[in-house]
């Protein structure tokens, strides 16, 4: 049997996704594990694609301190569950910089310039980059597939992907990228299934959850998206800020006489929710909590939906529909119901019961825009990719332009 591997990797946890290759390029999920607690409290947990719990086993620290010992611990596992090693595998990686605009079979130059973008995502990239060149070690012969969140937005007009900074930055790679862009594009495909009335509308996307975004689609293309050069920006997030005035970071560089790594440790672990509510960077557990500035920080993240929202509704000159999806997007009928508050005069209307039901739609009947709430998947989005480049030979796309990053 044929199957491909899915990897995504981040700081705590590496996930895996096994999919078999069926008649016709048919893609059916094996099974779904996770390591997590990496380097803290590790544990390895896997389903089979029905849903059912294969194994939870947790391994002393020591054992599993970073993601190559966490490759190790699932590797030990996985292989009891394979029958051969994969046909492929797919990975994750955040930041496919100006050079790459689709996926990329990896050889000794891709790893080379992907590594140049690990200042533009330092809390992503790194980790995204070890697994691979991990199982380039244990899988020789098999092809691996960088798959980039930044594709799916390569596409936007000049005016959406500049800032207002000389032309040559521009050409050295400083612009606006754009982020969660697998998470979008699976979810513009699965909207023209359950709902082809809006899907080639102007729809905008809410990618709720750690790492948080949203996304102007336009006939299922991306137009516009609250993320630019990096990861920072638009929404705030668990750990990050969101939109900063620039000014902000020269205060902390000057006045409070803060080094570049300083600054850059602030702004991806102690700002967005975290450093509003002083209380945790997890929205469930600012929602259980009575601490008032808690509470504070869930309205402040729905204030800010709003006000994104309003951006992206301008650029496409209206709205046809909004969808939440991604781990708060999906879970939190609160934050829903908070930020459907914020986006009344674009023409939604939330109904309570459907919210609290997380319905595939959650907008009331006399609602001019309806509302939905998709559950998103990435790891399948890479599957298809991963098997597609597979399909064609694994050769590489033609770079974008060469730029000095």
């Amino acid at each position: 049997m044929d199957t491909i591997l899915v990897v995504n990797a981040g700081s705590s946890s590496v996930k895996f996704q096994v999919f078999a290759i069926r008649d016709a390029g048919r893609l059916e999920r094996l099974l779904k594990s996770q390591v997590d607690g990496i380097g803290s409290a590790p544990r390895l947990k896997a389903s089979a694609g029905g849903g059912e719990q294969l194994v939870d086993r947790s391994f002393l620290a020591a054992r599993v301190l970073d993601v190559p010992s966490a490759l190790q611990a699932a590797a030990a596992w996985l292989n009891e569950q394979l029958d051969g090693d994969p046909v492929v595998i797919g990975h994750r990686v955040v930041h496919g910089g100006p050079l790459y605009s689709g996926p990329m079979l990896v050889d000794d130059k891709v790893l080379a310039d992907l590594e140049r973008y690990i200042p533009l995502a330092p809390l992503h990239q790194p980790h995204n980059l070890m697994p691979i060149r991990a199982l380039r070690r244990r899988f020789p012969d098999v092809p691996q597939i960088a798959c980039f969140d930044t594709a799916f937005h390569r596409g936007h007009d000049p005016l959406a992907d500049h800032y207002a900074i000389p032309q040559s930055l521009y050409a050295e790679g400083v612009q606006r990228y754009g982020f969660h862009g697998l998470s979008y594009e699976y979810i513009a495909g699965r909207l023209r299934e359950v709902a082809p009335e809006v899907a080639g509308g102007r729809v905008i996307v809410a990618h709720l959850g750690s790492g948080a975004s949203m996304c102007a689609l336009h006939h299922g293309r991306s137009v516009e998206s609250t993320m630019g050069f990096t990861a920072l920006d638009g929404l705030p997030m668990g750990t990050r800020p969101g939109q900063l005035d620039p000014g902000v970071m020269l205060y902390l560089l000057h006045e409070k006489a803060m080094t570049a790594a300083e600054v850059q440790d602030f702004l991806y672990h102690q700002c967005g929710l975290k450093g509003l509510s002083g209380v945790s960077n997890d929205v469930r557990a600012l929602e259980e909590s009575g601490d008032p500035q808690a509470g504070f920080a869930l309205e402040y993240f729905a204030y800010r939906i709003g006000l994104n929202a309003g951006m992206l509704a301008a650029a496409l000159g209206g709205l046809d529909a909004f969808v939440f999806t991604a781990g708060i997007g999906e879970n939190s009928a609160r934050i829903r119901a908070l930020a459907g508050q914020r986006l009344g005069w674009l023409g939604t209307a939330i109904d309570p019961a459907a919210n609290v039901a997380a319905r595939l739609r959650i907008s009331a009947p006399d609602s001019r825009v309806p509302v939905h709430v998709l559950p998103t998947d990435e790891e399948l989005m890479i599957a298809r990719h991963s098997l597609a480049r597979l399909a064609s030979g694994g050769a590489p796309a033609i770079p974008a332009v060469e730029t000095a990053i």
